[in-house]
């Protein structure tokens, strides 16, 4: 029998009961992953157009790490990423219109053409900043994290970053001064298992668990199915008081699953790098799907409602490309904007 990396155990093993939160609140949560799902299925479907100019990495399988950790911050949180940034930006609260502007290189884009797919940025909903150095945002955020700190300002800084940044020396630099000064701050690892085209097997030793590496520098970890968005919901909201406490850092661990190519559209496991019976093998445990069903059986949701929340993520989809297409190329007069020099 073929093993595959973890998969998630789904909706059996809540941490508490999912019907002791409001209807409302599990549905905005759907809803948001819901959404999600339908912007990258729309934007891989019209990739191969080349009007997009920007590299993309789409977050397909690893909506509920997103949208669960998101809704456990305050706007006024700050959030940095690392180049899979689509979900985490939407999640956060980014504007859909200047994204897919920002896909078209336009000067309405969220940062104006300039950063594209793997640059997001919408500081009016704290979406602070990306990064698509790996584990280049760590060491930002813990910065910020500090002055936060230092300003006594009651807010908690998050990091998204994958498993192979955590093979990267700054984020251990960043791990043992953030548990050092008890900053508040999160480091929420993605735990899809493969960098690039490249198992995490062959890349870490077998049998290591990456939220244990925390322990190394007396740092709370702890690690939760990154397809069930409760679940991740409740690890960071615990994180999240601590931080504000000023209990210190949490090293969260979510394991996920990446179900397209690294980078582009479509589905790349044909090169050999992963069995695509692998990928066959997580769709059962799609976290969109799983939640669906999960709402639907406790009638939390009808297949009514779930159809109306398509109809409205469709037509909102089809606003944000139409405004991304109609918007004006950048201007030669604003090319040194933002440009500084001593």
């Amino acid at each position: 029998m073929i093993q595959y990396p973890y998969q998630g155990k789904g909706y059996e093993f809540y941490r508490d009961n999912p019907t002791e939160y409001p209807r409302d609140f599990l549905q905005s949560l759907f809803r948001s992953m819901l959404r999600i799902r339908r912007v990258e299925l729309e934007v891989e479907r019209r990739y191969p157009e080349d009007q997009m100019k920007t590299p993309i990495h789409l977050v397909i399988g690893q909506e509920a790490a997103c949208v669960g950790s998101a809704a456990a911050l305050r706007p006024t949180d700050l959030v940095y990423c690392g180049h899979r940034t689509h979900g985490v930006y939407l999640a956060k609260g980014g504007d859909l219109k200047a994204m897919i502007a920002e896909f078209f290189c336009k000067s309405t884009g969220c940062v104006g053409s300039r950063g594209g797919s793997m640059h997001l940025l919408d500081k009016s909903v704290g979406m602070a900043g990306t990064s698509a150095i790996v584990a280049g945002a760590v060491p930002i955020t813990a910065g910020m994290a500090l002055a936060a700190q230092l300003l006594k300002k009651d807010t908690v800084c998050m990091v998204v970053l994958g498993d192979a940044a955590t093979e990267e020396g700054a984020t251990s630099e960043s791990l043992n001064f953030a548990a050092l000064k008890k900053l508040p701050m999160i480091f929420f690892c993605e735990n899809n298992f493969y960098s690039v085209q490249s198992p995490l097997k062959f890349r870490q030793p077998e049998g290591v668990e990456i939220h244990r590496r925390s322990s190394g520098f007396g740092m709370r970890g702890v690690c939760v199915d990154g397809n069930n968005v409760l679940d991740v919901h409740q690890v960071t909201k615990e994180a999240v008081d601590r931080a504000r406490r000023g209990d210190g850092p949490t090293f969260i661990e979510v394991r996920t699953y990446r179900c397209r190519a690294h980078g582009g559209a479509g589905d790349d496991s044909a090169t050999g790098y992963r069995d695509p019976k692998e990928v066959e093998a997580w769709i059962p445990h799609c976290p969109v799907e799983m939640m669906s069903n999960f709402l639907v059986k406790n009638n939390l949701m009808t297949l009514a409602e779930r159809s109306r929340m398509e109809e409205e993520i469709g037509r909102e989809i089809q606003e944000a490309f139409a405004f991304a297409q109609a918007s004006p190329e950048p201007s030669e007069e604003d090319a040194m904007t933002h440009i500084y020099q001593n």
